[in-house]
């Protein structure tokens, strides 16, 4: 397998993947002010739409699924066959975990990291952000409280594939699986390269008042993906983490701008929790960093090649 990458300096990667995504970016704005004008909606304005129109929210569900695929999901995937010279896919992560218990325990780690994450939501928003920020923010907070919006469970099934699971996909096949190998192989250390990782990830959502508890959600997916070889495991966590929040929030909406109220005892129980569980995730894997980037000295014995 020696020979399997077309670009080995990953600084040469890091700038392929940013021109790709630079990409990927243009030619969402297109796409989606292509599909907006075709449904008849004015571009100018977008802001005083009414979204209780059914044409409007279907279309603005269509532009969110769109955006997710081609900002992410594509750049990620031209990157796999420009780089790898066979089995792109599996080189990307998409391939099963080394145990299957890994599964259980990614679904396990996301769902008891909640009272973590809430607290942290909580101490985030002590932060006192630029005026600009906050209000960046809100606006996105009120698109995605209309795009939550739900009269029954056919929509709500909608939102969890538009706003659940398509973006656990794309997300992760383009920040683990691509932007997270890059970077661990520039800083040559898997969790310096996991938490820088994480904190991009968390910074280029442009939602700073989450910023504590998407950078911490990010590092749990990065650790899963890290230790079992395979982004199904993290693609799994975080689908599990947007379902229960899409639910939730079409049951009660209060919380789509504000995290429930976690005490401290119960926070500090889930981040032992999630270390513990991490902790039993990691004597399951058999990753280690010669085995992933070390491809001068590759035999047939490798199996987790990135």
């Amino acid at each position: 397998m020696i020979g399997h990458l077309r670009i080995k300096s990953p600084w040469s990667q890091l700038a392929l993947f940013l021109g790709l995504m630079g990409g990927g970016f243009v030619l969402a704005s297109l796409s989606m002010a292509l599909v907006i004008t075709s449904r008849g909606l004015p571009m100018a304005g977008l802001n005083q739409l009414d979204w209780s129109q059914p044409n409007v929210l279907s279309t603005m569900k269509l532009v969110q699924a769109l955006s997710s695929i081609i900002i992410f999901m594509l750049p990620a995937l031209a990157f796999a066959l420009i780089v790898f010279r066979g089995r792109p896919f599996y080189f990307l992560g998409l391939r099963p975990p080394v145990k299957a218990p890994m599964y259980g325990l990614a679904m396990l780690c996301i769902l008891v990291s909640m009272p973590f994450v809430f607290w942290l939501g909580e101490l985030n928003q002590l932060v006192n952000l630029p005026d600009w920020m906050v209000k960046l923010e809100n606006e996105t907070n009120r698109q995605m409280a209309q795009l939550l919006k739900a009269s029954g469970p056919a929509d709500i099934a909608v939102n969890v594939l538009v706003i659940a699971l398509l973006p656990a996909l794309c997300e992760e096949i383009c920040f683990r699986g691509v932007l997270q190998r890059i970077i661990i192989n520039i800083c040559r250390n898997p969790w310096v390269g996991i938490i820088v990782t994480s904190a991009l990830f968390s910074a280029l959502h442009l939602q700073f008042q989450g910023f504590l508890p998407r950078m911490f959600l990010g590092m749990i997916l990065g650790a899963l993906y890290w230790y079992s070889g395979s982004l199904w495991t993290s693609i799994l966590a975080h689908f599990i983490n947007n379902a229960v929040q899409v639910v939730a929030v079409s049951y009660a909406p209060q919380y789509m701008d504000k995290n429930p109220s976690m005490p401290l005892l119960a926070a500090l129980a889930s981040g032992v929790l999630v270390m513990v569980i991490l902790w039993v995730y990691r004597s399951f894997s058999t990753i280690t960093y010669s085995k992933v980037y070390e491809y001068e000295t590759l035999h047939s014995g490798n199996e987790f090649l990135a």
